[in-house]
């Protein structure tokens, strides 16, 4: 471990702590390459009203648009808590390299942003999660998979 990733730890800390200032949830993040930050991120789920505005959504965000691509490959992001399974798969979605992170998923537990039920759930069969998931019309909606198959010039991801 090199300073500067301590340094970048200690600055996705930072904005944890300085979010609960500005009524935010305590999650920060940032988004690294060739060893400069290029994005930032906070917890904006009460803000923004958007359940999905994590610190590393925000940060992903940021940084997809400042190199206007979606595949974040040869990047790091430095968050303040172990990433939630919807940050996490961002992540992976984002192809970014490496993840550093401060407190655990227990921690966050401790303090009320339990996603325990979350890792459960996806463990279970569609039909045993308490989100009541129904397939319908597939024979019409696999029209649209097909169609893309189709195609030379897709960009894919």
């Amino acid at each position: 471990m090199k300073n500067t990733d301590i340094e970048f730890m200690r600055e996705a800390i930072r904005l944890s702590i300085e979010n609960i200032s500005d009524k935010g949830g305590p999650f920060g993040a940032v988004i690294v390459k060739d060893g400069e930050i290029i994005a930032k991120g906070t917890n904006r789920v009460t803000s923004s009203i958007d359940p999905t505005a994590h610190a590393e959504i925000v940060a992903i965000r940021e940084a997809a648009k400042k190199f206007n691509n979606f595949n974040l490959s040869g990047c790091t992001i430095y968050t303040s808590c172990e990433p939630c399974p919807m940050c996490l798969s961002a992540i992976y979605w984002a192809r970014i390299d490496r993840v550093f992170y401060g407190n655990t998923k227990i921690d966050a537990k401790k303090i009320g942003f339990d996603d325990s039920f979350i890792y459960d759930e996806i463990k279970l069969p569609i039909e045993k999660r308490s989100v009541k998931t129904t397939q319908l019309l597939r024979d019409e909606a696999i029209k649209g998979f097909k169609k893309w198959e189709e195609i030379e010039d897709k960009t894919d991801y």
